[in-house]
């Protein structure tokens, strides 16, 4: 006798739990029907009539001798209650109300089912259940008995390689085309803004960096006052200046070596005291000309303020080698006073 799979329909031993093709639960199929009510109405509960033939009256018995009358009067007797008639049964034949039956579905019972151990074949992963070769699923735990082996871990080391690879794969020639599109607009930039970008990064080299100063080794004045030689505005000291007759008189400085200008001090007047700085004429404009190893020369103008005491200037130019400074806008030039210059300081990158 085989047992029938409800899912799909393979035959299994009658001891198999399980479905060998499918591992589907086999008990569901043995389950019993329920019992249908019976439509029918019960019966009548009374019990049927007697057969028996009707009794035949017998003759009446002889009558006593009748007693004297007694002169006592009659006593009442009490009055006893009717009882009441007894229901009449109710004829056979008249249907009675039932109230309909309600179809209950019996509850699943899972029986044991006995294993047969004498049957040879692959035991059970699981339960070590014994089953025929052509099963897939255990008979007992519908465990499957050739299930797919997986591949064995691969060691840390290749699963970082592997991430890499895949990594550095996805979107190589977008992130080529974007990188190639970055250094063409970068080399674009460069050729049009050389000169802009190239002042951007050394301004930016002399903020972060730090400066020292350089003396020149040599100075020329276009004119001088006597006593007050040009040599006087480059000795670092500030209470000896050099004296300009007027406007329009020139200094210049020649260095040994081509440096970037970093910047230039200038202290205008006779002194940093305040009362030898109002007693002489001073500029209030200074043109600065710088040439550099190639010949080229630079122009800034330089305004001062008319107060004692050393004043900053930024310049920022590369290559300097000659450094010319023009007095200009004079003030305080009264009488025979003339124009006063007492220091030039030049820094350069170090």
């Amino acid at each position: 006798m085989t047992r029938e799979c409800p899912a799909c329909g393979a035959a299994n031993g009658p001891t198999d739990g399980f479905c060998g093709n499918c591992g589907s639960y086999l008990g569901w199929s043995d389950t019993p029907a329920a019992p249908a009510a019976d439509p029918s109405p019960p019966a009548d509960p009374s019990p049927p009539a007697d057969p028996s033939p009707p009794a035949v009256p017998r003759p009446p018995d002889p009558s006593p001798p009748a007693e004297p009358p007694s002169t006592e009067p009659p006593r009442a007797e009490p009055r006893r209650a009717a009882a009441p008639p007894p229901p009449s049964p109710p004829l056979p034949d008249s249907p009675q109300p039932v109230r309909p039956a309600k179809a209950v579905a019996p509850r699943p019972v899972v029986r044991p089912v006995p294993v047969d151990d004498d049957t040879a074949g692959t035991p059970c992963p699981s339960c070590g259940t014994p089953n025929p070769p052509d099963r897939r699923f255990c008979r007992r735990c519908a465990t499957p008995l050739a299930p797919g082996t997986a591949p064995p871990p691969l060691p840390w080391w290749r699963t970082i390689r592997r991430r890499r690879r895949t990594r550095a794969g996805s979107g190589r020639a977008t992130r080529f085309l974007v990188v190639l599109a970055v250094v063409l607009a970068l080399c674009a930039g460069g050729l049009l803004l050389l000169p802009a970008g190239r002042n951007l990064v050394e301004d930016t080299r002399d903020k972060l960096g730090k400066s020292k100063q350089v003396t020149p080794v040599r100075v020329e004045a276009s004119a001088e006052v006597p006593g007050r030689p040009a040599g006087n505005a480059t000795d670092g000291l500030s209470n000896r200046y050099w004296g300009a007759p007027g406007p329009g008189a020139s200094i210049t400085c020649t260095f040994a070596e081509p440096f970037r200008l970093v910047a230039v001090i200038v202290t205008n007047g006779a002194s940093t005291s305040p009362e030898d700085y109002a007693g002489e004429g001073r500029a209030l404009r200074i043109d600065l000309e710088v040439t550099d190893s190639n010949g080229r020369k630079s122009v800034k103008k330089l305004t001062l303020i008319d107060k004692p005491g050393p004043q900053t200037f930024d310049t920022g130019i590369s290559d300097v080698t000659t450094v010319r400074l023009t007095l200009e806008a004079p003030a305080g030039l009264d009488g025979d006073r003339h124009l006063a210059l007492a220091e030039l300081e030049f820094f350069r990158r170090s």
